[in-house]
């Protein structure tokens, strides 16, 4: 979401849209300006204490962030055409906004509370009946609300109530100039990986059960039962979390993660790489054979984007917006969640076979071109464009 909003407001910059971003400051010497891009600024007020704390509570602290940003326009002696919020609490604080300013109001959840529910597998993961109870508020006060795909459209209607018409789909969007193909040799070099031909699988996201890493896990397993040839050639990385050398700083899934590939045997196939700046992540994808997203569920998915952009074929989820990015068997293979004998089979397919991975990689960069950011940025300016037919004055946007 931080990568959406940062690009997306970066194209609106361009294209000679003011847009100011509101974020809550998680640090007492976070600067309250930041220039982001010609015309796009981070600011960074306070809500509550200045340090991470549980998202839940953030509720608590919505009227004072209200609050600070009506202080902080009066104080600037600017005035917003529009707001765009992303994510259930920002949406909360749009919506006493949008009271107070008299704009427009326009919402893009990016995930919601019911579907992650219902692919929740411990009460830890479960999000909270208020979060559910906001985000039918914010359908129901909203003019526009973004989905990414058809899917995530219906998902709206479904679970918030939003009328057919109120939604709008417009993907996510790629850098195509930071994901392209790049020299998996090259690649494999700067990071410090097993040499080509050792075959490589990729898993990029956040340590959680959601992202079904214990299905690549368990299908590692599986190749070096079904492949005796590949017991020291093959290998899977996960970029997120901590590394090997930080596990003060993992969570209880990763830990259950890695006490699951020691169970299996394959401690020595699968290592954590620890959370990777988006300047590196390029590289992963370059060095990769394949990159997997086994999730339980993804409302868009941009970490195969990423992938396909880079020129890698991908074997993602089939469940949510992946589905939608990729064409089986064209572009990518799809696999159903929670399920890693078809993950092995899939992996097994494109690790055996250098032609297909080769063409299926071509085809993943060329659809990811349909995704680049100054298309995306486009379509968001139609709809603003739509939305504010009545207002004369140059765009300003609140984010």
């Amino acid at each position: 979401m931080n990568v959406y909003v940062r690009e997306l407001s970066r194209e609106l910059g361009r294209r000679g849209v003011a847009v100011d971003i509101f974020t809550r400051a998680q640090a007492d010497d976070t600067p309250t300006v930041v220039a982001l891009d010609a015309g796009v600024r981070v600011i960074s007020l306070r809500a509550g204490p200045a340090a991470p704390y549980d998202k839940n509570w953030l509720l608590d602290h919505l009227p004072e962030f209200v609050r600070h940003i009506r202080c902080f326009a009066e104080g600037e002696d600017v005035s917003y055409d529009l707001i765009h919020s992303h994510y259930w609490l920002s949406g909360a604080a749009a919506i006493e906004l949008r009271q107070v300013l008299g704009v427009p109001m326009v919402h893009m959840a990016h995930t919601l509370g019911a579907l992650k529910n219902r692919v929740a597998r411990s009460a830890e993961e479960q999000e909270t009946l208020r979060r559910m109870e906001v985000e039918c508020e914010i359908a129901a006060e909203a003019e526009l609300l973004i989905a990414a795909t058809p899917r995530d459209r219906e998902d709206l209607m479904l679970h918030t109530g939003a009328a057919a018409e109120q939604v709008r789909i417009i993907p996510c969007g790629v850098d195509l100039v930071r994901f392209k193909p790049r020299d998996a040799v090259y690649a494999r070099e700067m990071l410090a990986l097993p040499p080509v031909p050792h075959k490589m699988l990729l898993l990029v996201g956040r340590i959680e059960p959601l992202k079904g890493i214990d299905a690549l896990i368990e299908a590692v397993a599986l190749l070096r039962q079904r492949q005796p040839a590949w017991v020291e050639s093959l290998s899977a990385v996960v970029v997120g979390g901590g590394s090997e050398d930080q596990r003060s700083t993992w969570n209880n899934e990763q830990r259950r993660l890695d006490a699951l590939r020691h169970d299996l045997g394959v401690a020595d196939a699968v290592r954590f790489a620890g959370a990777q700046p988006q300047g590196r992540l390029s590289l992963y994808y370059a060095a990769a054979d394949v990159v997997t997203m086994p999730s339980h569920y993804e409302s868009f998915g941009m970490v195969a984007l990423e992938a396909m952009a880079c020129g890698c074929p991908v074997v993602v989820t089939s469940a949510g917006g992946p589905a939608y990015l990729v064409e089986d068997g064209r572009s990518g293979l799809l696999t159903p969640p929670d399920h890693p004998q078809a993950l092995a089979d899939r992996l097994e397919l494109l690790l055996g076979d250098d032609a297909l991975r080769a063409e299926m990689g071509a085809a993943a960069r060329a659809r990811s071109a349909r995704f680049s950011w100054p298309n995306i940025a486009c379509e968001m300016m139609d709809v603003y464009h739509e939305l504010l037919a009545s207002y004369a004055a140059p765009l300003a946007l609140a984010g």
